[in-house]
């Protein structure tokens, strides 16, 4: 396998101004399947931290009071109690819309006040497209002297409210409110990745662009004159000097892909955007045969749809399994039709292009109630795969700044079929144990027998959902099928909501944010 072949090249990524490398090799990665696991092994890690040790992160959202574990610590009382050993604490939260509009500004605030009353430094980053959002989730952990030591967790999981869920899938008992479907605590899927190796040093870089940006925290009059009324620090301190990338740890090439929008005043280290993420599943999309596996939150986008529509089209042994949300997260007149129609609107696209192999399905748990799926999960032919925090959706690949990993393993894995796109690159075991778990999961599967071949895997998931729907329709009556795998069901909107939704949902919920030069050549 050549990784140029799959992963972008340095012209490729096109951005010359920032310094991340291509792509690291020698790396280690754990998948953490749900916000508990997640939590779990951040408060360990953290607690495990001494005077002089870095903790940088970023994030769309943080919760001071949300606990890591049953009976705690808040991630406010970790990342605090961090600070006062003598941890450097560092973080950039977004300064986020008003919380009139639903958004999470007090409590952004609030995490970084308490975090900087222990002697770290917390600031509300607003360098971003207008209605536009950082939305990156990244913690990075540094050991000066220890370097065997470093590990970075990045993927789609926030550090705050309804995050903290496990495979029962319950729900987080600290739940944000949410459509009504979901119940008082709603069942929440996610991943993150725990990275050790080089790659640490590109993700902790990430961090220090965006943290030593000249262009001001605050863009617009009124957010400037509200925090010197409520004193917020705007004043960026220094880091400590950069580390040395840590040492090789495992047989896993990861390249570092983001967002960035072309915005005014320009990021210094992007200053026509970045948009690696967009270009990154272009690249690997086209190279696909035989089984794409997503997990996303939105999968809107014309743009993107058409990438998988094309990748369809052109090759006629190749499937699409997509696990998305069964209702959007809002409720409401206004809110919901913008929503429903982006995901209408792309799935219609990939489906006529491959009737027979677009395969799209919605979870429930146990108790009959649907499960949020966050997760931003990606795997292709079980050779690339990545998780991050982009969606497959405009705004995640142009507009907001996003982060995301693709994964290449050097380890080929063994079982049948061991090349199953013909080209010669062979199943790789990251990938392909990636898809697995969450696909066993998913089914209630006990082994991988009726899913290592993609084929195999596209008839079990289907017969599954489909005894699941039908027991549904049946009444309940006898024992409940296993699995938590459902058809999604796609409801046209009618005329009298279509009108103004597809404006809506062009301007405000999945915008551009490429330059005008970059949109009208219909680029990335």
């Amino acid at each position: 396998m050549s990784l140029p072949e799959w992963f972008l090249s340095a012209d490729e990524r096109g951005n010359p101004n920032s310094s991340i490398p291509t792509w690291c090799s020698g790396n280690s990665a754990e998948p953490l399947i749900h916000g508990k696991t997640y939590f779990a092994r951040l408060a360990e890690e953290v607690t495990s931290l001494r005077e002089g040790d870095h903790l940088f992160f970023t994030d769309w959202r943080g919760d001071p009071d949300e606990r890591v574990a049953d009976d705690g610590p808040t991630i406010a009382e970790l990342f605090a109690a961090a600070a006062r050993r003598g941890v450097i604490v560092k973080g950039l939260l977004w300064r986020s819309h008003l919380d009139k509009m639903a958004y999470s500004e007090e409590e952004n605030r609030s995490l970084g006040d308490d975090i900087e009353k222990a002697g770290g430094e917390v600031l509300l980053d607003q360098r971003v497209r207008r209605g536009g959002s950082h939305h990156q989730k990244l913690v990075v952990l540094r050991h000066p002297g220890r370097p065997e030591l470093d590990i970075a967790f990045a993927g789609g999981i926030d550090l705050c409210h309804s995050r903290r869920d496990d495979e029962r899938h319950l729900g987080d008992p600290q739940a944000m409110a949410m459509a009504e479907a979901y119940g008082k605590t709603p069942p929440w899927h996610d991943v993150q990745l725990a990275l050790r190796g080089p790659v640490v040093g590109a993700l902790d870089l990430t961090f220090r662009e965006r943290w030593t940006d000249p262009a001001p925290l605050d863009q617009g009059p009124i957010a400037t004159v509200t925090d010197k009324l409520k004193h917020a620090d705007l004043h960026v301190d220094a880091l400590p000097p950069a580390l040395p990338d840590p040492p090789p740890t495992g047989t896993l090439d990861i390249q570092t892909i983001r967002t960035y929008p072309a915005m005014r005043p320009a990021y210094g280290f992007a200053p026509d955007g970045e948009q690696t993420i967009a270009r990154g599943y272009t690249k690997a999309i086209k190279r696909a045969r035989k089984l794409i596996y997503l997990e996303d939150q939105y999968l809107w986008s014309r743009e993107v749809a058409q990438l998988f529509a094309d990748a369809l089209r052109a090759n006629p042994s190749l499937h699409l399994i997509a696990v998305v949300p069964r209702h959007p997260d809002v409720d409401g007149r206004l809110q919901l039709p913008p929503n429903r129609i982006g995901r209408e609107l792309a799935l219609s696209l990939c489906t006529r292009a491959a009737p027979d192999r677009v395969h799209v399905f919605d979870l429930e748990n146990h108790q009959g109630t649907p499960v949020y799926v966050h997760a931003k999960v990606c795997v292709i032919d079980d050779v690339w795969c990545s998780v991050g925090s982009d969606n497959f959706n405009r705004r995640s690949w142009t507009h907001d700044s996003e982060l995301s990993n693709a994964v290449l393993d050097e380890t080929r894995d063994q079982r049948q079929p061991r090349d199953p796109a013909g080209l010669g690159d062979g199943a790789r075991e990251f990938a392909r144990d990636l898809r697995l778990s969450l696909m066993r999961e998913h089914l209630d599967a006990a082994n991988d027998d009726d899913l290592i071949d993609p084929e195999a895997a596209v008839r079990t998931v289907t017969a599954a959902a489909t005894r699941l729907r039908d027991w549904h329709a049946s009444g309940e009556k006898g024992p409940r099928p296993p699995g938590r795998v459902l058809p999604h069901q796609i409801e046209r909107l009618p005329w009298r909501q279509r009108w103004w939704a597809l404006p809506a949902y062009r301007l405000a919920y999945d915008p551009d944010g490429r330059s005008w030069r970059d949109r009208m050549a219909g680029r990335w």
